[in-house]
């Protein structure tokens, strides 16, 4: 059984770095293929769909032909896709598919050969293995934070622009021009489906879509029912970025206030790890009782365990919603 195991993840050690070794080939000898590609999956992610031409509607999950054919038939695979494109990454999802394989079956083989056990090999394994897709939320999380912060500067430079007597597309050309990624993306994605036919209040609804941002639901809903009803639309949004400003102060408050809970519970969620990192330098005969012996094995899980429903337990108390 243990060869069985050990067979398989050298196989897939094995498969994924030849794997992400003609990916970085292809791209290498073609710089330009990736930047071309992601720009066709930006309009391809637009729910607007059907007056799409069949070249811009292809999903390209990856770079391999046999593994995109495989991805596209799994249904999870969307919202990798989804979380990858909000995190702004370069590469597709299929590419952090690979890339994990490699960490888990590498680690694996690495825990393996330290004679720590199957078990706790396998944990540790998809504990590696899930860095690439930890890496996305935490990009995704950051970008989503400089969109928060850009979004109410962004409205007040449109509702000056509709002060001056430009239409809401040239505010909304200038708010595109003057802020960087991701808010000057995102706004250049919205007027490109304008410019290209699609309504505004439809471009609006799949800019809320794509963007995980509470705040952006203010503006697109001020801004749709300004259309049905009328309305001054300059002072509205000048309204909703005072609104998204003190809401933001808020936020930073509570933030603040529950910093130090979030740093307890990262020093406790470190510090076993720590010990034992320390006592492998130290006194690593005395540290490989713990993972050689049943009983240890079994501690071992059990503390894992606990210290994954503590750490959900204290984000919980510390996750205030504002």
């Amino acid at each position: 059984m243990n060869i069985l195991i050990l067979t398989v993840g050298i196989f897939i050690v094995v498969v994924s770095v030849i794997e992400l070794i003609t990916y970085s080939y292809r791209n290498s000898k073609n710089p330009d293929r990736a930047r071309i590609r992601k720009q066709l999956r930006k309009i391809s992610s637009a729910k607007q769909i059907d007056e799409l031409p069949d070249l811009v509607r292809k999903r390209v999950l990856s770079e391999i032909p046999l593994l995109n054919k495989i991805l596209l038939h799994i249904t999870m695979i969307e919202r990798l896709d989804r979380l990858r494109y909000l995190a702004n990454a370069r590469f597709p999802a299929g590419f952090f598919i690979l890339l994990a394989l490699f960490f888990a079956g590498a680690g694996f083989l690495g825990f393996y050969f330290l004679r720590i056990g199957t078990t706790l090999s396998v944990i540790f394994s998809i504990c590696l293995g899930s860095l690439p897709f930890l890496y996305l939320y935490i990009k995704k999380n950051q970008r989503m934070k400089k969109f928060q912060a850009q979004l109410p500067e962004s409205l007040d430079l449109m509702a000056r622009s509709l002060r001056a007597g430009h239409a809401f597309s040239t505010g909304m050309k200038m708010a595109a021009d003057e802020f960087d990624d991701p808010l000057g993306t995102e706004f250049s994605m919205t007027l490109d489906e304008i410019n290209f036919g699609l309504g505004v209040s439809d471009a609006l609804k799949n800019f809320a879509q794509r963007v995980e941002c509470k705040d952006l639901n203010f503006f697109v809903i001020a801004v749709i029912l300004q259309q049905e009803t009328g309305g001054n639309l300059a002072e509205i949004m000048e309204n909703i970025a005072y609104l998204i400003r003190e809401r933001y102060k808020l936020f930073g408050k509570v933030r603040t206030l529950a910093a130090e809970g979030k740093l307890s519970m990262y020093v406790l969620l470190a510090l076993p790890f720590f010990i034992i990192g320390a006592l492998f330098i130290v006194n690593p005969e005395y540290i490989k009782i713990l993972f050689i012996e049943p009983v240890g094995r079994i501690m071992c899980g059990v503390a894992l365990f606990l210290m994954l429903l503590g750490a959900l337990v204290m984000r919980r108390m510390v996750n205030i919603k504002v």
